[in-house]
């Protein structure tokens, strides 16, 4: 193919290529042969919190950890001389503070480096590179301090819980050996669990900074000896750590059950990982950890209330079809204040997520919604709704049994209930998670999944995970507008999952020109405030909103 018109089918043709071959990235960088950026696709934004044009010119380099620059630098360089490398896990800069684990693969062609990031885990570690302390991880820590605490509330003991921080102990961890640097770690976790009832109550919250459940008789004084102790025997000349404490009595524990004390831990120690490292106060640490425990043990009474009166109400937005203007379905989407209808449930959603009780969320909405259905006229098939899953959900019994006893007992609902599943990250086990996708589809209900090429649901849970339809991330289809590279990547995506038989939704359509753009794309369906912002009466979308823009 020659002449200007084959040179541009020719370089579109290498951009679809480029998209596909890494379909299973997270994140697809193009480099100039100096290794600088020229165009990213996905969720670059909530990743690292910069956008693409912030990092467009900017050396790739700058994107990822300093310590990884060599493995980086030998990476780049194979793959020039092999054409392509499939490489290790390396770590994505998340703002000054934080990395995130991600596996690297690229390809070289005409001097160019198509280059893919794989997310591997959705937790950012801390910048200083974390080395094993062998301790258990806050979420493993908050179950298990919960259960020891209440089986020594039951012997009629005290249990206190101690945050100590280590200013210092990264940074002298990076001036040592590898080996040494690993010795210091686990001879810190050694120290803490060794104080810890029975063993496995401490974890490492984030950073430097420590934390253990033990008895009120242990000597906190001497545990910091022995942590200094430690600390100076790998230490070299000069080096120091400086210890803070506070010790705070698990009173407060006895006036809740086992389950809600490890939610409320998970939410203090989550909120004290943010806090820290901004102008989070150490000397008052006793105070802060106190204040966050009672603030955790409040909220969660409070959305249990939420949750039992069923004190939410839900709104719907439609999904409307390209061609014909057709609303397909509804979202149900959650409000928590019904005087305020736009605003957003973004804090209540994440809260539930943070403290493990979105599973009983989940449960709740999808009941809400069958009652509504059921006031619709039972012949009337058009009122079809999507409810919400977390990823997080799929994995909890209790969620599981609850949704599939709710089916049962409304058949009726079999062809006007769809399934959305959020936060895919969260989803630990693929097969499993495919295995409740699919008992859900054996049933008769269709399964889209959300967040489709932002990341959290990639193309490796297309790979692994049967469903219906996917709903492509409003940040990426922004990003698709913004230059024929954009278009090239959301139109390979469109053709990849008509190929597969899954229909696709293109998300935060908010105006006539986004609309154009999803249709040249192939996009089976849209939903955005182009068709009306989300509402609690259906009729506001009889007729829908611009509905001449297809006529």
């Amino acid at each position: 193919m020659t002449g200007p018109s084959g040179v541009r089918a020719d370089k579109q043709e290498r951009n679809r290529y480029a998209a596909l071959a890494f379909c299973w990235g997270d994140l697809v960088f193009e480099l100039d042969s100096a290794g600088t950026v020229v165009f990213c696709a996905g969720p670059l934004t909530e990743f690292t919190g910069r956008t693409g044009e912030a990092v467009t010119g900017q050396p790739f380099l700058e994107l990822m950890a300093p310590s990884d620059a060599p493995a980086l630098t030998r990476f780049l360089k194979t793959t020039r001389a092999r054409g392509r490398v499939d490489g290790e896990v390396v770590h994505l800069r998340r703002g000054a503070s934080a990395l995130l684990p991600v596996q690297i693969s690229g390809y070289c062609m005409d001097e160019r480096f198509y280059v893919a990031l794989r997310l591997q885990s959705s937790k950012p570690l801390p910048a200083e590179a974390a080395a094993d302390t062998g301790l258990s991880d806050p979420d493993a820590f908050s179950r298990q301090a919960s259960r020891r605490i209440k089986d020594l509330e039951r012997q009629g003991r005290q249990a206190e819980i101690t945050v100590l921080d280590l200013a210092g102990l990264s940074g002298l961890s990076e001036t040592l050996s590898e080996r040494d640097s690993a010795e210091l770690l686990s001879s810190v976790g050694h120290c803490l669990s060794q104080s810890s009832l029975a063993g496995d109550t401490a974890t490492r919250i984030g950073g430097d900074s420590f934390g253990l459940v033990h008895e009120s008789s242990l000597d906190v004084a001497a545990l910091q000896a022995h942590l200094l102790e430690a600390v100076q025997a790998a230490a070299p000349a000069g080096a120091a750590v400086e210890i803070a404490r506070s010790t705070m009595a698990m009173d407060a524990a006895r006036e809740v059950s086992e389950q809600d004390l490890a939610k409320g831990l998970m939410y203090a120690l989550g909120a004290f990982q943010k806090k820290s490292g901004s102008d989070f106060n150490i000397s008052a640490l006793t105070d802060n950890m106190s204040t966050l425990f009672s603030q955790g043990i409040t909220e969660i009474r409070d959305f249990r209330r939420i949750l039992s009166e069923r004190s939410f109400v839900m709104a719907l937005q439609p999904i409307v079809d390209t061609k014909s203007g057709a609303v397909h379905h509804f979202e149900a989407l959650c409000r928590f204040n019904p005087a305020l209808p736009d605003q957003s449930p973004y804090r209540h959603i994440t809260f539930a997520e943070e403290t493990g009780l979105i599973h009983e969320f989940d449960l709740a909405v999808a009941v809400k919604v069958v009652q509504w259905l059921r006031k619709m006229p039972v012949n009337n098939r058009k009122f079809s709704v999507a409810v919400n899953i977390s990823g997080f959900s799929i994995g909890v019994p209790d969620y599981v049994q609850g949704i599939h006893e709710l089916l049962r007992s409304n058949p009726w609902v079999e062809d006007r209930l769809m399934f959305e599943i959020t936060e895919s990250a969260r989803m630990s086990d693929l097969e499993a998670a495919n295995d409740f996708i699919q008992g859900l589809r054996r049933l008769g209900y269709k399964v889209c999944l959300d967040d489709f090429g932002a990341g959290a649901a990639s193309f490796q849970y297309l790979s692994a995970l049967e469903v219906d339809v996917v709903k492509i991330d409003g940040s990426a289809v922004r990003n698709a507008q913004r230059g024929p590279k954009g278009r090239a990547f959301l139109s390979a995506l469109t053709e990849l999952c008509a190929r597969l038989g899954v229909e696709t939704i293109a998300e935060m359509i908010d105006s006539p020109e986004g609309l154009r753009f999803v249709r040249d794309c192939r996009c089976n369906y849209v939903q955005g405030f182009l068709f009306g912002k989300p509402s609690r009466n259906v009729n506001d979308f009889s007729p829908l909103p611009n509905i001449e823009l297809f006529r």
